[in-house]
């Protein structure tokens, strides 16, 4: 589905710079007709890109009960909160998320999203759901579901890898196959996501050596490690994104690159997980940034990026942020020079560092520091009923 927005002309800003969008992508004229967006005080920015993060999780910032007793590791983390929220999700809680975790996202000067969902007991229709928030709010966004077998088995890998066929291309979305991560799938099911992959001319979405449980897990299924044991089972399509990579030593994320794979760095994620800095991520220059299910401000994420890079002695982190525009420019086959003719139309106006207007694919999707598409208070006052419901939900599992 292919949405159409009239002509915008942006700016000039404060540095004389304008930019003009039609169908969606920036030209270098605009026409006489053009809808005109000024920005005399503002400065034009490329929106913002979050490589990798979990719509799902978009209703933890509603007082998320922490897990009992308090989780030792990284495992825990996942078995004890963020699997039951997943299993506890509905219909509604999962929409009511994600239009809360988008709209911020917007709000902050985020454009793209590359989303990795779960929700085991909805797994048929859940992309249609986001797919219908992203085009409702107007986010541009990268779908897929992570692919699974920790709950019911092989036929819940399978069912995970058929929703990824689901997603509705349109002029915002394309659709990715996902995997959870490789230590919760079986090698059958890895080789049917590479193949489905391959069917539907797209990339791979999987968590990687996040922790060092992953690596012991492939260890023990006779395999060097995780992304060789999905390299060798054929489900590494050029493109495809690796999450995290904290536990690749040098020469396997130079593979990763030789693969032409992106790796996405979560540096919040990982230090609240307490899973290690991703220090060996320096020797790929396909590295983008991600926030694995926290807030999508990326100039926050950005920041903790600087301060733990420089704890670590890591100076080749500068490049992250941007990175994303190019890894969005592949999936939708566009220039990855942002602000250039050919480029996606998505674009950020800020004034004195504040986000003032936002542009997706040529519409204005923020005006002067607020939603545009849809009345802010009252999702939020949503979303809070909702997540009260689903705190419940999660108590009985």
């Amino acid at each position: 589905m292919a949405l159409s927005f009239p002509p915008l002309l942006i700016g000039p800003d404060r540095l004389g710079r304008c930019v003009a969008v039609v169908d969606g992508l920036i030209v270098t004229e605009a026409p006489p007709d053009a809808l005109h967006l000024p920005c005399p005080e503002g400065e034009i920015t490329a929106g913002a890109v979050c490589a990798h993060t979990h719509l799902y999780s978009g209703l933890a910032r509603y007082a998320m009960p922490p897990a009992q007793p308090a989780p030792e590791n990284f495992l825990q983390i996942l078995e004890c909160q963020w699997w039951k929220l997943d299993r506890a999700l509905d219909a509604e809680s999962l929409r009511a998320g994600a239009m809360d975790y988008i709209a911020r996202a917007l709000l902050a000067g985020t454009t793209s999203l590359v989303d990795h969902h779960e929700s085991p007991n909805l797994i048929e229709g859940s992309l249609a759901i986001l797919a219908e928030t992203c085009q409702q709010l107007g986010m541009r966004a990268l779908l897929c579901y992570g692919a699974s077998e920790r709950n019911f088995g092989t036929a819940e890998g399978l069912r995970g890898l058929n929703e990824c066929r689901r997603v509705p291309a349109s002029s915002l979305l394309r659709g990715l196959v996902g995997l959870h991560a490789s230590f919760t799938v079986s090698d059958e099911t890895i080789a049917a996501a590479g193949r489905l992959a391959k069917e539907l001319d797209t990339v791979l979405h999987v968590h990687v050596a996040e922790d060092a449980a992953d690596v012991a897990d492939a260890l023990k299924r006779g395999y060097p490690g995780p992304l060789e044991r999905l390299e060798r089972l054929g489900a590494l399509p050029c493109g495809s994104f690796l999450a995290h990579g904290v536990h690749l030593d040098p020469e396997q994320t130079r593979r990763t690159a030789e693969l032409g794979c992106w790796l996405i760095h979560n540096p919040r994620s990982n230090e609240g997980n307490r899973v290690g800095y991703a220090q060996n991520l320096s020797n790929s220059d396909r590295v983008a940034l991600g926030t694995d299910g926290w807030d999508a401000d990326m100039a926050t994420e950005q920041q903790a990026l600087f301060r733990l890079a420089s704890t670590h002695g890591d100076n080749k982190v500068a490049e992250r942020l941007g990175n994303g525009q190019r890894l969005i420019a592949e999936r939708f086959g566009v220039t990855a020079q942002p602000l250039q003719p050919g480029a996606l139309g998505d674009v950020v106006v800020r004034h004195d560092g504040r986000v003032r207007h936002v542009v997706v694919g040529g519409q204005i999707v923020v005006t002067d520091g607020k939603l545009s598409t849809h009345d802010f208070d009252s999702l939020v006052t949503h979303a809070e009923k909702q997540a009260a419901q689903l705190w419940i939900r999660m108590a009985d599992i």
